[in-house]
């Protein structure tokens, strides 16, 4: 069931919820819509789901026309954030229900629906609890009752809405592992609407990272993160360091320090910034010719990770730095000591000379040549 989504828009009034959105989704797929409030995602996954329409655009599964479709008929499993569940009924008749309001000619007999209730029971880990009402739940048994609904009219495709917004933190990472499994285990099609970054990248196979109603880049988990490709998804996904910098004979000028890297072709002479993650700043006690002079600030220890204030005078700036607790422990490192810095790798956005805007088309991605010797004294 290959879904097709080419050049959806959507408006509220003055408001453009999906801005020439296209998107293809491969059968069996776990594609997360990850992005900020009023990105659209929501809107995209209620056009999926029947609940809204596009002003212009199609939606395609198979090559047929999806939007022809009443939502009735689309064989589409929807799970909302809170739940909406019907609270005068019991476990058992919630997941019931869409079996039971079907037409006479494709209802089920009540013994059918009895059984198929009972096998998503234990699927979802509930079994024993179907004649409990949902105010006798936790937030995250009623969250897999709103699942087992969804999933006992046997959708082709799964929508998830922030399905866990409203639990804690701890039950959260417990059921979308569970999710996860479940997934792999039933082959579903699945979209996952999310804001939480931890979430999407843990979850899915694909991420689609949306923005002010258009999508910046679709990619693996591992793409999207690593290979972040507009300054919006390098600001949006994980923790990340900006620093200014400058473009002068196929080199990059930060600070005090010009870094030796592969040619800028394409880009100029001009200005930029570039982005390096926490935990590709490599520091060192050791004073090196090369690397910016820096003191150390703040260090953090969070379980397993320690995070570091980098104060840097040549930049400006305070440069956050991550890596392993034990080893922070082991070097001994605290607020006041003299350390160079490197970082291990830039990924540089310049300016357009135009409108002065970063140009995720000006992207390129430098390796300072520091020397094998000089890096192998990092950590």
């Amino acid at each position: 069931m290959t879904l097709e989504l080419s050049h959806l828009h959507r408006r509220f009034a003055d408001f453009r919820a999906l801005d020439d959105v296209s998107l293809s989704i491969a059968p069996g797929e776990f594609v997360a819509l990850l992005g900020p409030s009023g990105s659209g995602k929501t809107t995209l996954l209620r056009i999926l789901a029947g609940l809204d329409f596009p002003d212009a655009g199609d939606v395609r599964r198979d090559g047929r026309d999806l939007l022809s479709v009443s939502a009735r008929e689309r064989g589409v499993g929807l799970v909302f954030q809170h739940y909406a569940l019907f609270r005068h009924m019991t476990v058992f008749e919630n997941i019931a229900f869409g079996l039971r309001v079907r037409p006479r000619a494709k209802r089920p007999s009540r013994a059918e629906i009895a059984e198929r209730v009972e096998k998503l029971l234990k699927r979802v880990q509930l079994d024993g609890l179907g004649n409990r009402y949902p105010a006798q739940l936790s937030g995250g048994q009623r969250q897999r009752v709103a699942l087992a609904r969804a999933l006992a009219i046997e959708p082709d495709l799964l929508l998830l809405d922030e399905p866990f917004g409203a639990l804690d933190a701890q039950v959260r990472v417990t059921l979308r592992r569970w999710l996860r499994h479940l997934h792999e285990e039933l082959g579903l099609t699945t979209v996952f609407v999310t804001h939480d970054q931890e979430e999407a990248l843990e979850l899915a196979d694909r991420v689609v990272v949306m923005n002010q109603g258009r999508i910046e880049q679709v990619g693996t988990p591992d793409e999207v993160y690593q290979q972040p490709g507009t300054p919006f998804v390098f600001e949006f996904i994980g923790r990340v360091n900006k620093i200014p910098v400058k473009f002068a004979g196929g080199r990059v000028q930060a600070g005090d320090q010009r870094f030796d890297a592969d040619p800028l072709d394409g880009i100029g002479d001009g200005s930029g910034v570039a982005y390096v993650r926490p935990e590709h700043l490599a520091f060192t006690t050791t004073s090196l010719d090369s690397g910016w002079k820096a003191t150390l600030g703040h260090v953090f220890f969070a379980g397993s990770v320690a995070h570091v204030e980098i104060e840097v005078p040549a930049l400006g700036l305070t440069l956050d730095a991550e890596l392993g607790g034990d080893e922070a422990q082991r070097r001994g490192l605290a607020a006041g000591m003299s350390v160079t810095v490197q970082p291990r790798h830039l990924t540089v956005f310049a300016h357009d000379p135009k409108t002065g805007q970063l140009d995720p088309s000006r992207r390129r991605v430098v390796h300072p040549r520091y020397g094998q010797a000089a890096l192998a004294r990092m950590r």
